[in-house]
């Protein structure tokens, strides 16, 4: 009788139940964010008293919001955490208009994390200098938007109403309950409920600065672990994406560039994966700077997905600023990468920095404390002296 050795039994259906379970988590999250927005917005109006544009009225300079969007996008290096933040609270009350140029600005400080990632390539002055060219591309894309837009916006307002336009349809008006029908509010209502009370024992601003602690905390965490799991779910389907459209050309890089951040949930991760690439010559700038730039766009979508927690009266403002977000993106792309002048503005500014950083380090570390920090400060002071 022939002896058998025992083989170990390899459960093929493990990695598909851990596949499901990671899925379930990402929806689990999302609806986490989406309650997160409601309690910010509940605790606003109950902090402020339906008073909010008065508590803002140090923001109502556009220059001071757009340094409140800057500051508080680099410190936290999530674009999509602050804009939903920034959603939360202009359903809490706060006006759109003062919102606008925080959006803005939350653009400018999303693009810190890419240019310290830049830094670790300093050591090689080749290759640091091609990873600090791909990183800064974004950093002067975006400030060339904002450098054209703010202006615009604040002569002409057109921001603001395109988006109004957009959003009232999406809207109904009063003959259509939002409080009634919103299935999202309904969903999220147990657990915006269950903040409230809890919050409820404390005096009245109090408990609604406490319910904007809890829910910005909740959008801190919902956001970070669905970065971490939608990489690592579509880490390879993103590296097709990439691989197979990048280099086709401008369409192409823009698309590919929108389509992995929405999968990854992150512009922040999407354009810090260009900069290895730049920096060991697989990709050159011109064909990372159209990626960056669909980033851009992709980024918006979680704002989006932010404002469909609203309902009632607040639900149209929410919605407003989250399509301000998507459209100031979307304008500044057609505008800036369709006029060869524009568009070569981000290229050059970027090469010419990246050369004088490979040469002087010191230049690199001006340029993270100058535009993330000095800048704001700078903005801050002139406006407070005028």
């Amino acid at each position: 009788m022939t002896r058998t050795h025992d083989t170990p039994i390899v459960d093929i259906h493990r990695p598909a139940a851990n596949k499901l379970l990671s899925w379930l988590l990402v929806v689990a999250l999302i609806y986490t964010l989406i309650c997160a927005v409601s309690i910010i917005s509940s605790g606003f109006r109950t902090a402020t008293g339906d008073q909010a544009e008065e508590l803002f009225q140090f923001a109502t300079n556009p220059f001071v919001g757009l340094v409140v969007g800057i500051i508080a996008t680099a410190l936290i290096q999530s674009s999509s955490t602050v804009t939903s933040i920034i959603v939360g609270l202009v359903a809490g009350g706060l006006p759109v208009s003062v919102a606008v140029p925080m959006i803005m600005g939350a653009n400018i400080g999303t693009t810190v994390t890419n240019t310290l990632v830049s830094l670790g390539y300093v050591r090689d002055k080749e290759d640091f200098k091609r990873a600090f060219s791909a990183a800064t591309v974004h950093d002067f894309f975006n400030l060339l938007a904002v450098a054209i837009f703010l202006p615009l916006e604040i002569m002409t307002g057109f921001l603001e109403r395109t988006a109004l336009a957009a959003a009232g349809p999406l809207v109904s008006d009063s003959s259509y309950s939002m409080e009634e029908t919103n299935f999202i509010g309904t969903l999220t209502s147990p657990v915006t409920d269950t903040v409230k009370g809890a919050a409820g024992a404390l005096p009245a601003a109090f408990g609604g600065i406490a319910m904007i602690i809890v829910g910005t905390a909740m959008i801190l965490l919902s956001i970070r672990f669905i970065g971490k799991l939608l990489k690592t779910l579509m880490v390879g389907r993103a590296k097709r994406i990439l691989h197979a459209a990048i280099g086709r050309g401008p369409i192409s890089g823009i698309a590919s560039g929108a389509t992995v951040t929405v999968l990854v949930q992150s512009s922040t991760t999407s354009t810090s994966l260009m900069v290895p690439l730049a920096g060991s010559g697989a990709l050159s700038l011109r064909q990372i700077y159209p990626f960056t730039l669909g980033a851009n766009v992709g980024t918006t979508v979680t704002a989006l997905l932010a404002a469909t927690a609203v309902s009632g009266p607040q639900a149209l403002p929410a919605l407003e600023i989250a399509f301000v977000h998507l459209l100031f993106n979307l304008f500044a792309l057609v505008l800036i990468f369709s006029i060869p002048f524009l568009r070569d503005i981000p290229l050059r500014g970027a090469q010419w920095l990246s050369s004088l950083a490979a040469e002087r380090k010191i230049f690199a570390a001006a340029w993270v404390v100058g535009t993330f920090f000095l800048l704001p400060g700078v903005l801050i002071l002139a406006t407070s002296v005028l």
